[in-house]
């Protein structure tokens, strides 16, 4: 399975924010913790630790938010892609709720960590689910009791059709459950404003230096091709990405490539009939699409999804069309970027963390809701370091199984897997 996916003509990259760059790691260093993974997750890991005062090197194999964390939808959400069922069934109703909490947490810390680092990233707040079907329409109204009944979490309304229409100029939707707490951003400028705080914090960042393996017992060597870091622990925070490092992990999850669109610029009228308030937008399908306004008036565009991990497809073409099933009104636009990305599901889609070892933790399998989520995993994971691992261990109670087949049969696996959703979205 190939995860190179070039990022040149992402709309992200386009516009991203000046920054002064890092360079790759020469020689030896020497840290209290070697973060690996210049994503969400690890750049607040490596803030959060630095700023309880530990030495801190981050090491990133290309650039900061090159992954999901750069590429994605933008969209800060609370919960989980299993959803609650699962965890609840696993852990009890009260830890359920605990780790509901801390997802509603993660978008409050998200938005925190923006306005107290100053961080440019176009945020806003808002959040559509749409029901294309009644039967979806029927999950909206038991979602939004349980998370009301059982959650006590006040901030979501249901939209019927016709007050949807004064939301988003389409009728492919029958209604939607708006969440006002929800919010979304630029991606790689959030990201890159976390790499920003997290140097200006003392945290020692490279890019551009991939780890081929990890050794070491009560100290963690990190070798480079051109440097070694000597730690006394390491957080891995390479999801899709992890690859050979650590081929237990790489076992737990299935990096999945995903595809957004940016068109031209609409103009500020033309963007506002077709969605008068700038939120973000998700259907309720297995496979989803979801889409939302930028900064300079483009719709972005994206979920189409390859289990496979290659696109065989045209993808600009492909998105596009799914765009226009949502927008007819948008079949003379142009598409000017068009770019995927890998991210990683666990077989049950819950997250997955834990440690490999005493000192060697790990954050991986946010399953495409790590936007938010990735920021607190960091934050708990330092807590953890420092010894206050009550909060992180409550994830570690959930169980993984690695999914079936192995390296290869578990992709032809779940693509069947994935054609009985698909098939089960269009019904």
């Amino acid at each position: 399975m190939t995860l190179n996916f070039a990022a040149a003509n992402s709309y992200y990259q386009a516009t991203a924010n000046a920054t002064p760059g890092y360079p790759a790691l020469q020689g030896d260093a020497v840290a209290d913790v070697c973060v690996i993974g210049g994503g969400v997750a690890g750049c607040a890991t490596a803030l959060f630790l630095a700023q309880r005062g530990y030495r801190v090197v981050l090491l990133e194999a290309a650039g900061i938010g090159f992954g999901a964390s750069g590429r994605s939808g933008g969209q800060l959400l609370p919960g989980y892609s299993s959803g609650q069922a699962p965890i609840k069934a696993q852990l009890g109703a009260a830890t359920a709720r605990q780790l509901w909490d801390l997802s509603v947490a993660a978008v409050q810390l998200s938005t925190e960590l923006i306005q107290t680092h100053h961080i440019d990233c176009d945020l806003h707040f808002g959040h559509l689910n749409t029901a294309i079907k009644p039967r979806q329409l029927t999950d909206l109204r038991q979602y939004q009791q349980e998370l009301e009944d059982q959650y006590h979490y006040p901030s979501l309304r249901l939209l019927a059709r016709a007050e949807l229409h004064n939301w988003l100029a389409t009728d492919r939707y029958c209604a939607a459950l708006y969440d006002s707490a929800s919010a979304h951003v630029h991606p790689l400028n959030y990201t890159l404003g976390l790499a920003g705080a997290a140097a200006t914090a003392g945290v020692q960042i490279h890019e551009h230096s991939p780890v081929p393996n990890i050794s070491g017992d009560h100290t963690v060597r990190i070798a480079t091709a051109q440097g070694v870091v000597t730690a006394q622990q390491a957080v891995l925070c390479c999801n899709a990405y992890v690859g050979a490092l650590a081929k237990p992990l790489a076992r737990r999850i299935m990096p999945v490539g995903t595809y957004i669109v940016a068109t031209e610029v609409l103009g500020s009228e033309r963007i506002r009939a077709l969605m008068p308030n700038n939120v973000a937008v998700a259907d309720t399908n297995f496979i989803l699409d979801y889409f939302r306004r930028s900064a300079d008036h483009r719709l972005l565009f994206g979920g189409r999804v390859s289990y496979s991990g290659r696109d065989f497809l045209n993808t600009a073409a492909a998105t596009r069309k799914r765009m226009v099933q949502v927008f007819p009104q948008l079949r003379d636009l142009r598409i000017e970027y068009s770019w995927g990305g890998m991210l990683d599901i666990t077989l049950n889609r819950a997250p997955d963390f834990g440690r490999l070892q005493n000192n060697i933790y790990y954050l991986q399998g946010f399953s495409g809701h790590g936007m938010a989520l990735a920021g607190m995993a960091g934050k708990l994971v330092a807590e953890a370091v420092a010894g206050q691992a009550e909060r992180f261990d409550m994830f570690t109670q959930l169980k993984h199984r690695h999914f079936p087949g192995g390296q290869a049969l578990r992709t032809p696996a779940l693509m069947l897997a994935m054609l009985w959703y698909r098939l089960r979205d269009l019904l």
